[in-house]
């Protein structure tokens, strides 16, 4: 993982690519009408391991060009990042040479075989087969047609061969052999009659070369790659796969002074060990919502001592891998609970960067990504693409404004931002909308005198945390693929304000006015004064926050989501039989799921929502029937046939949104049906045993695929390792506190509840951290694979 801080630059548009593998990553920073630019932008991205170099480039935005014109690059070899690591450099630019342009690695097999002429002198045959090439580089944005040059280079000789074109591809396979023959060094009698001068083997070598076929237009070169045949000299045999290098080793005359780039770059490697090594340390993390009082916890003193160094940046590995094993609830309800204990005042609730905010805010950013894009992304696309013109501040007004004209383009804006979110509780991930009745009912039980209190908790972090800032900054959050240039960032600042003052409970009162500092920001949020802001935010943090399926009061509160003609199994009855599926009037309410003998008539069986635990399809086999879909309740699962597969998908969602807050949702289900005594999915005999599959109506099932608890394990284990004297001073200040009573002063850098059981967590972290750290050291450094480096510039292998 790296990370790269972009300080200053010299022009205005800033790439980024990585050489050695496909360019997976492409940064753009505009600063327009600017020598000498301030840019103060962070960057973070997982990278492959074989990767050869780090290069920025800086482009000059063209308003009149199809392509931006480059200026300069700054190019950090992957063996060099250890020597700039987590601080500021100033780095010349270098021009952009289109032959140091390369990337890919080329995969070799080379072997000497002897040959005898037909007058029987002795000479050597060099075999090179040209296996394949991995990671080429785009042309033009799609994929190259590749072919490669095969050249033996020697002091009298040049021969070059050539393999087949592939087409459309960046890892073309070639299986291409070619044939040179050499004579033997001048020691051997036998004299070849080939017409080629006598030359010593080890003054040779081969030469390949990528290029891309033009067709019409001119070839491009890819990159090329030279071994001495003196590698045989002890083999006859050598296969391995070399990365591209520039032309001519890209030796380059003096630059001209282009300028320079202010970098702060941080790389890590993660060196993960096989996963039983991390079952200890993985448990106790596991382990951590369980312990009372929760800062006693291993994850808590994770980021108690962490905090100086890294700040909480350490809860992320902990927060994924908590998410994974569906245990991040009960950690995040009970560090706010905590934060709880320690807010004095309800109108600063959750305002602070705590352990608790900042473990909630990664949690909304790794689980809310789809709820953003569903939620903001079409707004956003309108307002890059429409770029009309909203700023009212009269001090930043441009020749020409027209200051009514743009606050109407602004409040267009801020309208449809805000109606999209106070619109999209259905969408609210199942997790999220936990989290939130979680922090709504402790915040009430902490302040019961304030009304209020309960969607304040809630909107610091849905507006505040989330929405605001999604908006602020959409490129960081890949709502957009770029970063906005000066204008567009401009009205986005203003939308940000405003949502946030929207969404701040308490915020629409009059006597809140008061608090903006802008005249201008005054008199725009005036227009949005209105009692039906209010209620739209009130309902909003409502429907995400509590039990939709929450008793009424009065059937005024209870509407039809979906009705509708289906075929229900009978509970309980015959196994097969058509007798046993009969038509019914399916209905679901905000409150219930019924099902009617016909459309209109009493209800034969009512399921309250909040009973629900979850909503599968069910497969085929179970009755021999399709589009079938089971509601799991309290009682015995309710089986029924749609008429078609789009029916029964739409069934499955409006029954899933309704009822995704209910606190007892399934994680795993029983794609078939239990019938005969035993489960036919599973051949499971007890009828009560959980289920065999993952439940696939919940976000957190596709989250799961993309978090690795090992890797995230190791890096809980390198956070810990390099603050392991902060560790030796925590358990130091828990013995004084067991010894002395009373808070001691070196205990005040930590939160210490309870000396005892912390004290206990630290030894028994202390044992697992050295045991893990003896598997580190038994295993040593991991290398990159395939390969290994030879020389920085000749000969190089990935």
């Amino acid at each position: 993982m790296w990370s790269v801080r972009i300080s200053s630059a010299f022009l205005f548009l800033f790439y980024l690519f990585f050489l050695g593998i496909k360019p997976i990553v492409m940064l753009m920073l505009y600063i327009l009408n600017c020598n000498s630019p301030f840019y103060g932008e962070d960057f973070y991205f997982e990278i492959p391991r074989p990767f050869q170099c780090l290069s920025f480039y800086v482009y000059a935005k063209s308003m009149f060009q199809i392509r931006d014109l480059p200026i300069g690059k700054v190019a950090i070899r992957k063996e060099d990042l250890y020597k700039y690591c987590g601080k500021e450099n100033w780095f010349q630019l270098q021009p952009v040479d289109p032959h140091s342009e390369v990337q890919g690695k080329v995969h070799l097999e080379m072997k000497l075989n002897e040959l005898i002429t037909e007058n029987g002198s002795i000479c050597q045959q060099l075999v090179v087969q040209i296996i394949a090439c991995q990671g080429l580089p785009l042309i033009s944005g799609q994929n190259c047609d590749p072919y490669a040059t095969v050249t033996l280079v020697g002091p009298a000789r040049s021969d070059q061969k050539k393999t087949k074109v592939k087409k459309k591809t960046s890892d073309p396979q070639f299986d291409e052999t070619f044939h040179f023959e050499v004579t033997r060094s001048s020691s051997y009698k036998g004299r070849s009659h080939f017409h080629v001068e006598e030359e010593d083997i080890e003054k040779l070598e081969i030469k390949v070369e990528l290029w891309n076929n033009g067709n019409l237009a001119q070839d491009v070169f890819l990159g090329e790659t030279r071994v001495s045949v003196k590698i045989l000299r002890n083999d006859n045999a050598h296969k391995a796969w070399y990365l591209l290098q520039p032309k001519g080793n890209g030796t380059k005359s003096k630059p001209d002074d282009l300028g320079s780039l202010r970098l702060k770059v941080t790389y890590t490697e993660d060196n993960v060990l096989p996963s039983p090594c991390y079952m200890a340390l993985r448990n106790l993390m596991l382990k951590s919502p369980d312990v009372k009082p929760i800062s006693a916890s291993a994850a808590h003193v994770l980021g108690d001592i962490c905090r100086e160094s890294v700040g909480y940046d350490a809860l992320l590995p902990v927060v994924r891998l908590l998410l994974h094993h569906n245990r991040l609830l009960p950690f995040l309800t009970s560090v706010a609970a905590l934060e709880l204990e320690n807010t004095q005042e309800a109108n600063t609730i959750f305002r602070g960067n705590s352990l608790a905010t900042r473990c909630i805010d990664d949690m909304m950013k790794i689980v809310g990504k789809s709820y953003l894009t569903v939620t903001l992304k079409p707004v956003l696309n309108e307002i890059f693409e429409s770029n009309k013109t909203c700023e009212i501040d009269p001090v930043k007004l441009k020749e020409g404004d027209n200051v009514e004209v743009n606050k109407e383009n602004l409040q267009g804006y801020v309208h449809k931002v805000f109606t999209s979110i106070t619109q999209s509780s259905s969408s609210c991930p199942p997790l999220m909308c936990d989290v939130f009745r979680s922090l709504r009912q402790l915040a009430s039980k902490r302040f019961p005198a304030d009304p209020h209190v309960q969607y304040s908790a809630v909107s610091s972090f849905i507006f505040l945390r989330f929405f605001a800032v999604a908006v602020l900054s959409p490129h960081t959050f890949q709502l957009r693929t770029h970063h906005p240039d000066p204008e567009i960032s401009r009205t986005l600042t203003l939308i940000s304000k405003t949502i946030q003052s929207l969404g701040s409970w308490g915020s629409l009162s009059k006597n809140k006015l008061s608090s903006f500092k802008e005249t201008y920001m005054y008199d725009f949020f005036k227009l949005f004064q209105e009692d039906e802001c209010i209620e739209k935010v009130k309902r909003f943090l409502d429907e995400i926050s509590s039990n939709v399926s929450k008793e009424s009061s009065g059937v005024e509160d209870s509407f039809v989501l979906k009705e509708g003609e289906v075929h229900k199994r009978a509970q309980g009855r015959k196994r097969l039989g058509k007798k046993n599926f009969k038509k019914r009037w399916l209905r679901v309410t905000n409150q219930e799921l019924s099902y009617h003998k016909q459309k209109g008539k009493e209800a034969l069986c009512v399921i309250p929502v909040k009973n629900i635990l979850g909503v599968e399809k069910l497969e085929e086999s179970a009755f021999n029937r399709k589009n079938m879909f089971q509601v799991i309740h309290s009682e015995k699962p309710l089986y029924v046939q749609a008429g078609n597969c789009v029916e029964t998908n739409s069934w499955i969602e409006v029954l899933s949104q309704v009822s995704r807050c209910n606190p007892g949702r399934l994680s795993t289900f029983h794609p078939s049906a239990y019938v005969g005594g035993s489960w036919l999915c599973c051949t499971e005999t007890n009828e009560s045993t959980p289920g065999c599959k993952p439940c696939t109506a919940t976000l957190l099932a596709n989250i799961q695929l993309d978090i690795d608890c090992d890797r995230e394990t190791e890096r809980i284990f390198s956070f810990f390792s390099s603050s392991r004297s902060r560790l030796q001073k925590m358990e130091d200040a828990c013995a004084g506190m067991s010894v002395y009573l009373g808070q001691q002063e070196e205990c005040s850098a930590f939160t210490i509840q309870d000396p005892k059981e912390t004290f206990r967590t630290i030894k028994e972290l202390g044992e697992v951290l050295d045991d893990l750290q003896a598997h580190h050291d038994s295993k040593g450094a991991l290398t990159d694979e395939p390969g290994t480096i030879e020389n920085p510039i000749v000969g190089k292998t990935a």
